[in-house]
């Protein structure tokens, strides 16, 4: 009796293990794609399913652009960058491992893609020394002049014409890394590893781009209020 007990659980010991090395089995992109909402749409790609490509931009086009042009800041390298990266997707969808969610993996894709675009434009063109325009600061890290305090002013719709214009302008202005760090940072809101990943850097690079990015940026639109306060002021003496 006791020994067709212990042949009963070691049968059922053995079953499970079979079932355990049955999972194992099964490609770790399939395991985890049951909790990626974008599964359906990965399966279609990875069966080439006629169709799947258009499901692909219909879900995914207007956000990838809006990536691609916050990056570049152009409409025509926007538009071929999210063509080529969406272009590789399909072409490359069986590399795509499970291991971040396939939005996830899409925008890194394009993400590069709109980086090295930006990189190849600005490289033919003049490239601001973002030092020569951060402020400045003494050995303690402290700034050495007053800067404007602008924010308290971004819901006045008086100024808030000139801020947008000079906002488009100091971003325009950053050199390729710093731009592509702050609009994946405070634009699209990605974690400084998932910056490092799309754009190859290390995480301290992207969080020192990022912070040197945002500087600037204080630092345009303080001048910019300032001029726009000296102007007011003007039209009113006259």
């Amino acid at each position: 009796m006791e020994g067709e007990v212990e042949m009963e659980s070691h049968d059922v010991v053995m079953e499970r293990r079979g079932q355990e090395s049955a999972v194992a089995d099964v490609p770790r992109t399939r395991r985890r794609l049951t909790v990626d909402r974008d599964a359906d749409l990965v399966e279609r790609l990875c069966r080439h399913e006629p169709g799947a490509t258009e499901a692909l931009v219909a879900v995914y086009g207007d956000r990838v652009y809006r990536l691609a042009i916050g990056i570049t800041g152009n409409h025509s390298d926007a538009e071929e960058v999210v063509q080529d990266a969406l272009w590789t997707v399909v072409r490359k969808i069986e590399t795509f491992r499970g291991e971040s969610a396939f939005g996830s993996w899409l925008y890194r894709i394009v993400a590069n893609a709109a980086y090295q675009k930006l990189r190849g434009r600005q490289s033919r063109d003049r490239d601001l020394p973002l030092d020569e325009a951060l402020p400045a600061f003494d050995a303690r890290g402290r700034h050495v002049g007053p800067i404007a305090d602008w924010s308290a002013r971004v819901d006045d719709h008086s100024v808030q014409t000139e801020l947008r214009v000079a906002l488009t302008s100091a971003i325009n202005d950053l050199p390729p890394v710093a731009r592509a760090a702050l609009v994946l940072r405070d634009v699209e809101g990605f974690s400084n590893l998932e910056i490092a990943e799309a754009l190859g850097l290390s995480v301290p690079i992207v969080k020192s781009r990022v912070h040197r990015a945002r500087l600037f940026l204080r630092k345009q639109l303080g001048d910019a209020m300032t001029t726009v306060d000296a102007t007011a002021s003007t039209s009113y003496a006259s």
